[in-house]
């Protein structure tokens, strides 16, 4: 249990050119540090150290262009696109808005990426201030948006000499309940406080946290980040229709399954008047059948049972084709 947490902001630190000794900056400007303080320090001043930045431009279109190969650049994937906006995942993992590149508190000519390893960015950090006689922790956090939710939040991109998690899980709640997922993301949750002291435009890029107890090294930000296999939202728009696509275009008989009647009736009403063809709805089954006689009838008579095959599986509902001289049969399920 914790009593309570005090957040102090550390003033005073100033513009940070590359190559710029952080710890030494940082104690100057806070001598009143401590053993086992966190340290919750501004991504972009580590990249400024880190000499992270990419010059463009200062204004016209040539900005934009520019701009945009560096974006390309950082990214890893594109994960969702709407107007000037780009969701991207990042080389490090990151899903966050144009890969985290920064043009505020920089000049006009600039642009600041991410650290390159913020992980390693933060062991570094820590061990500078360990032979100077500091046992600190450090967390690099960084602005991202979150889904569904409007606003945003600092994240911690980095951290050392501190557990990223705080497991719960094994634990008996007071209604006497194991608790089996519940994990905190507690270095998330210190960088977003720490922002409250540290602001966008005071010129306050690190904040100390007192009070919260450390057990361990840590394993680093990397953990939070959850993967492929474990990830139910990791297709962006884009993405997941282009994936829907790809698995409509090789649509294989599929004799497992059972169909609803709700569920033929939305598929029916996705393809509601892109079909030239008679439908009869059968016992198991939907008879599909030319509208008029000629090749080019039956062209788009296969055309349509595809379409409307591809409607049923985006219901969960499975369907094996059957052809015949005077139509096509799309039977639900197993027809044995």
């Amino acid at each position: 249990m914790i009593d309570g947490l005090e957040i102090l902001p550390v003033r005073g630190i100033g513009d940070i050119t590359a190559g710029d000794d952080l710890a030494a900056l940082i104690m100057n400007a806070a001598p009143w540090l401590a053993d086992g303080d966190v340290l919750v320090v501004t991504s972009k001043i580590i990249s400024k150290a880190e000499s992270r930045l990419v010059e463009v431009p200062a204004d016209g279109p040539e900005r934009e262009e520019a701009r945009q190969r560096v974006l390309a650049g950082e990214t890893a994937r594109l994960v969702a696109r709407r107007g000037p906006t780009s969701i991207v995942q990042t080389h490090h993992g990151f899903v966050m808005a144009a890969a985290g590149i920064d043009a505020s508190n920089v000049d006009k000519t600039h642009l600041v990426l991410l650290p390159a390893d913020p992980d390693a960015s933060a062991r570094a950090l820590r061990d500078d201030f360990r032979q100077r006689g500091l046992d600190v922790a450090v967390i690099i956090s960084d602005t991202m948006g979150r889904a569904w939710r409007n606003g945003l939040t600092d994240v911690a991109l980095g951290a050392a000499g501190i557990e990223a998690f705080r497991d719960h899980r094994g634990e008996i709640d007071p209604y006497g309940n194991e608790l089996s997922l519940t994990q905190m993301a507690v270095i998330d949750e210190l960088s977003a406080a720490a922002e409250l002291v540290k602001g966008k435009c005071d010129r306050v890029p690190v904040a100390v946290v007192r009070g919260y107890p450390r057990s361990a090294e840590g394993s680093g930000a990397a953990v939070l980040i959850r993967d492929a296999e474990s990830d139910m939202f990791s297709l962006g728009t884009a993405e997941a229709r282009a994936l829907g696509l790809r698995e409509a275009a090789r649509l294989d008989d599929q004799r497992s399954g059972s169909a609803g009647s709700d569920a033929v009736d939305r598929a029916l009403t996705t393809v509601h008047g892109l079909l030239t063809a008679t439908i009869a709805r059968q016992p198991g089954a939907l008879r599909l059948a030319p509208e008029r006689d000629g090749a080019a009838a039956l062209i788009r008579l296969g055309t349509d049972a595809h379409r409307l095959r591809a409607a049923l599986a985006a219901e969960g509902v499975p369907t094996t084709a059957s052809i015949d001289d005077d139509g096509i049969t799309l039977t639900f399920g197993d027809p044995s």
